[in-house]
């Protein structure tokens, strides 16, 4: 008679399970929801003041290797978009890593934490004190090689290096063509002379970051190879009609932006010939808005090269330049000088409309690719494999 009943419990039991599962199809708000990547990012707006907004849109620096209360007032008062390490940031592994995770832990939304890691001359990462960081030849180098496994298998290291220290954005690669043998500040950051070699090569190191968690940034559009002045210094101007551009400047990022480039930086160059004035490029809604995003189909984030380059800072305001760069169509504003004051003046000159169009496209970035720790142990700095790959280079 006790086994009977126990059967029968049994039946009930799992008769009232199914009849559990039916009442939750019948009714879906009964199971649990998991939110989409769209619906994360409209909550996540709804819930911000428009100066939480414009903060998104600022990728900010500070010249010491730690968060110290004046850094992180900053985060506290409207948390900024990202951070980008440049060398003072730069000491000790420990130190590095720690000043990382700090900023990390004052954002409730995924933080950009970026550098500029190309190879060669320009390589942040060897700022440290006691970690052998592997040696990045120049891409130039890889361009006179011209294996595109190799130079993937260089991005895939530089991936893993950065990510010790928990970077996800990376400021590479150059993808300016060497056209011009008088370039003071491109030089042999570019894969070369060839417009198929810097393209083809562009695209595969982009590949090899981003296949390890390490989002790539093509610059700097729409090409800065065929300049004779370092933008840095004063405003470099090509002297190129659109359709000159298209055969060759631009050949590197089209073919970008058909690989699914999702962050090109624009640069501070003017080109009379195509906006009628000495504009420069990441001031030029003709360049950004009309060429880059309609012409070239570009749905993806744009950053600004950085904004106290002497090409700017030498010629406008910083509200001309905040203001100039947003209306162009930029979406990142690297390196302003000062969130606060920056805040001030987007809020007082651009539309709500104008800053949720790009933040909108910031938190989806964010949600999409940004939405889980990336980092690594130390273990994968300056590991042995890595030279023998480089040794293949030389």
């Amino acid at each position: 008679m006790k086994k009977v009943l126990l059967v029968v419990m049994i039946l009930l039991l799992i008769s009232g399970c199914d009849d559990m599962k039916k009442d939750n199809k019948d009714n879906p708000s009964k199971e649990k929801k998991t939110m989409t990547i769209d619906e994360k990012v409209d909550q996540k707006l709804k819930e911000m003041t428009i100066e939480q907004k414009i903060a998104q849109m600022l990728i900010v620096y500070y010249s010491k290797d730690e968060v110290d209360s004046n850094l992180k007032n900053v985060f506290t008062t409207n948390t900024p978009g990202g951070f980008i390490l440049m060398g003072d940031n730069i000491t000790t592994y420990e130190r590095t890593k720690k000043m990382v995770d700090d900023l990390k832990k004052l954002s409730d939304v995924p933080l950009i934490i970026s550098i500029d890691q190309e190879g060669g001359n320009v390589q942040r990462l060897k700022s440290m004190l006691d970690k052998e960081i592997t040696n990045i030849p120049y891409m130039y180098n890889l361009g006179l090689k011209n294996d595109l496994n190799l130079t993937y298998e260089i991005g895939k290291i530089m991936a893993y290096e950065l990510r010790t220290i928990g970077v996800n954005v990376d400021y590479a690669p150059v993808a300016d063509i060497y056209s011009n043998p008088n370039n003071p500040v491109i030089g042999k950051r570019s894969f070369g002379t060839n417009k198929e070699i810097v393209s083809n090569h562009s695209v595969k190191l982009a590949q090899g970051l981003e296949d390890n968690k390490v989002i790539a940034t093509y610059k700097h559009f729409p090409g800065h190879g065929d300049t004779d002045v370092d933008s840095h210094e004063s405003l470099p101007i090509i002297n190129k009609t659109y359709d000159e551009l298209k055969e060759e400047e631009l050949v590197p990022f089209k073919n970008a932006i058909n690989n699914n480039a999702k962050i090109i930086m624009v640069g501070h160059l003017a080109l009379p010939k195509i906006t009628g004035s000495n504009i420069p490029a990441s001031l030029s809604k003709k360049i950004v808005t009309d060429i880059l995003k309609n012409d070239l189909g570009y749905n993806g984030l744009v950053i600004t090269d950085a904004l106290n380059m002497g090409a700017l800072t030498k010629n406008y305001s910083d509200e001309e330049i905040y203001v100039g760069a947003i209306n162009a169509g930029c979406d990142l504003l690297l390196m302003p000088n000062g969130s606060k004051k920056a805040i001030e003046i987007i809020k007082k000159n651009i539309s709500e409309e104008r800053i949720n169009e790009s933040v909108k496209k910031i938190l989806k970035f964010k949600y999409t690719y940004l939405d889980e720790d990336n980092t690594l142990d130390e273990s994968y700095i300056g590991k042995q494999e890595y030279r023998n790959i480089i040794n293949q280079i030389k």
